[in-house]
């Protein structure tokens, strides 16, 4: 229940929601800390173990290092062989233990956040790391970025589980994990914050950007600690020098990089149909596509594993010709059928690749910038294209990199991938699989319109009232009535106010009607007041606390003497929704053709009149 006494804004704005400032954000801030330093090292076993397990398989050797399997000169039939036991055994995983371990990572982590409250299993979180390591280790062509989502996602919601907490708090506990391993795991900070936002927190609000961001902070300290601070695939050569002639080309190599990603992401989800329609369980799946891995692998070895080490080629401009169209058609072909056939791993390291190896050969036919400068392009524009996030990529180039002065060449190469996927497909090949599980994800951002609008530009300022002394007699009854119906907007709760205008109650205007039982004044027959409003109040205060009390109309009182100054109901609240939409929709000429006499409406405009349908 609201009170009507003094006004105390801390507590209102806690009450609806908003922990901008308060205990709540500071406390879920606390808790991010640990996480972030799990996320951090759970990036650290999770590489450890990949390299683990390619070594035991390309070298029957023990150690932890990261190698290309490309470059072993490995049997035939261990290449070939190798993907399909790795795809088998992550099959017999999914089945007899998680089904939520297939695919890579971001989609089900985006799933726990929408329909599970932010719960992940705890199984999950030994299961996916154990699965993407044995598909990447046996020559799967796949990255560690999307496991480590769910493995860092899957630790916060865990800890967040045990504590007493809400579905959203829980949200940003397994935000701030994931983003603690994806940090770790390329050393980019400022993109790993970006991708949360862009693609899991599905909000941009201080409750969560700083407990995300402190996760991220101590992670990257972690991660200094144990594995350094390098830049991955650091640039070489000279500033570049970015003229007009370059800037133009780099919207062509973004509309390309976007073509790329449009193909990609049609190929990943028509090779799950393909699947689909086999007459076999889904746990052979994985087997079948590591098969198709092999063949791959037969044809182009560099093709296998994670790949860091052919990304640093071709962002230092070392790349061969046969080794780029290589990787084009070959890396393109094993990773989106594979990835159909619902095995582990993650999106990113090869979407690197297959991005660096376009904008590599675009390189040798644009005049030279330098060293590997096309080939950054490419990969941010296919990053930007293929995950629909332009910012993030831009700043994962940036970051994996440190080429700054090439940020603004990345921008307009990002943004025309970007704005080219959109035209062409109605989802990303992440939102794809949300979508074809049933749910509905949108990934644009906008200001809540309820934020707009005030409660007194939208009320009714001139409601139907009674006094607390007239008398419910059927001559008062059948004028209140006719004053009901003659008002412009349906009123369903009177209020009965006192001899200096406060409010006493109210009367539903149901008990009104001929027959009804109740006591004859109208003082007897008002009932207590659950909820009022204020009139400095917005419309998205108003409509949380609707929804809280569960109540579709509420008086509204001047703070300042608790006189009523007005009504407002639900309908009133699609006001801001109906302005939004003439902002969207209406065109109009301001300056060259107005008509005489006209201006442009300046300042809070008169809320429309509800539509008589209702």
């Amino acid at each position: 229940m609201v009170a009507t006494g003094p006004y105390d804004k801390k507590s209102e704005t806690l009450r609806l929601g908003d922990f901008t400032v308060g205990p709540r954000m500071l406390r879920i801030t606390a808790w991010a800390l640990p996480v972030g330093v799990a996320g951090a090292v759970a990036a650290l076993l999770l590489l450890r173990l990949i390299g683990l397990i390619t070594n035991l398989v390309f070298r029957q050797s023990f150690s932890c290092a990261l190698i290309d399997p490309g470059r072993q000169h490995a049997p035939w039939w261990l290449v070939l062989s190798a993907p399909a036991l790795g795809g088998l055994v992550i099959g017999v995983m999914a089945r007899f233990g998680s089904q939520k371990i297939r695919g890579h990572g971001m989609p089900e982590a985006i799933e726990a956040i929408l329909t599970r409250g932010s719960v992940i299993a705890p199984r999950v979180a030994l299961l996916k790391p154990v699965s993407a390591a044995i598909s990447i280790g046996t020559g799967g062509p796949f990255g560690a970025e999307g496991p480590i989502i769910m493995t860092g996602g899957a630790i916060g919601s865990l800890l967040a589980q045990v504590r007493h907490l809400t579905a959203s708090e829980r949200k940003t506990l397994l935000v701030a994990g994931a983003a603690a391993g994806m940090a770790a795991t390329f050393n980019s900070p400022m993109a790993a914050v970006l991708l949360s936002v862009e693609l899991l927190l599905f909000e941009w609000r201080p409750r969560s950007f700083v407990p995300v961001v402190a996760s991220v902070a101590v992670s990257t300290v972690v991660r200094d600690l144990l594995l350094g601070n390098a830049p991955l695939f650091p640039a070489t050569g000279s500033v570049p020098h970015l003229t007009p002639l370059v800037q133009l080309l780099a919207v062509v190599s973004g509309l390309t990089g976007g073509v790329l990603a449009v193909a990609v992401t049609w190929l990943v989800y028509r090779a799950e149909d393909a699947f689909a329609r086999l007459p076999v369980h889904w746990m052979w799946w994985p087997a079948l596509g590591g098969l198709v891995i092999g063949i791959g692998g037969l044809v182009e070895p560099r093709a296998l594993g994670v790949g860091y080490d052919v990304i640093g080629e071709l962002l230092a401009g070392r790349a061969t010709l046969s080794l780029i169209l290589s990787i084009l058609v070959v890396k393109t072909l094993i990773w989106s059928l594979s990835l159909g056939s619902g095995t582990s791993g993650g999106v990113l390291a090869p979407v690197f690749m297959i991005g660096g190896a376009l904008g590599a050969w675009e390189g040798m036919a644009f005049p030279p910038v330098t060293p590997g400068f096309w080939a950054m392009l490419g990969l941010a524009a296919v990053v930007g294209g293929v995950l629909r996030s332009p910012l993030t990529g831009v700043v994962f180039t940036l970051e994996l990199t440190h080429a700054w002065d090439t940020a603004p060449a990345l921008l307009i190469c990002a943004t025309s991938a970007y704005a080219l996927s959109v035209l062409v497909l109605r989802r990303s090949v992440l939102t794809e699989k949300i979508a074809r599980r049933g749910l509905h994800l949108t990934r644009e951002y906008v200001t809540d319109p309820l934020e707009s609008y005030f409660v007194h530009q939208v009320m009714d300022p001139r409601p139907c009232t009674l006094t607390e002394d007239d008398i419910l007699g059927e001559a008062l009854t059948e004028n209140l009535r006719a004053r009901l119906r003659t008002a412009r907007r349906p009123q369903r709760l009177i209020p009965v106010l006192r001899a200096d205008g406060t409010l006493l109650g109210l009367v539903t205007a149901r008990s009104l009607l001929p027959g009804s039982a109740g006591p004859r004044t109208a003082s007897g027959a008002a009932r207590p007041c659950r909820l009022v409003l204020h009139p400095e109040m917005t419309l998205r205060q108003a409509a949380s606390l609707f929804a809280e009390h569960t109540l579709t109309s509420a008086p509204v009182l001047d703070r300042a003497g608790g006189r009523l100054v007005g009504v407002l109901d639900l309908p009133d609240l699609l006001h801001a929704r109906r302005r939004r939409l003439a902002e969207e929709r209406h065109r109009e000429r301001i300056i060259l053709r107005r008509p005489r006499g006209s201006a442009p409406v300046m300042g809070p405009v008169a809320p429309a009149e509800p539509s008589k349908s209702q």
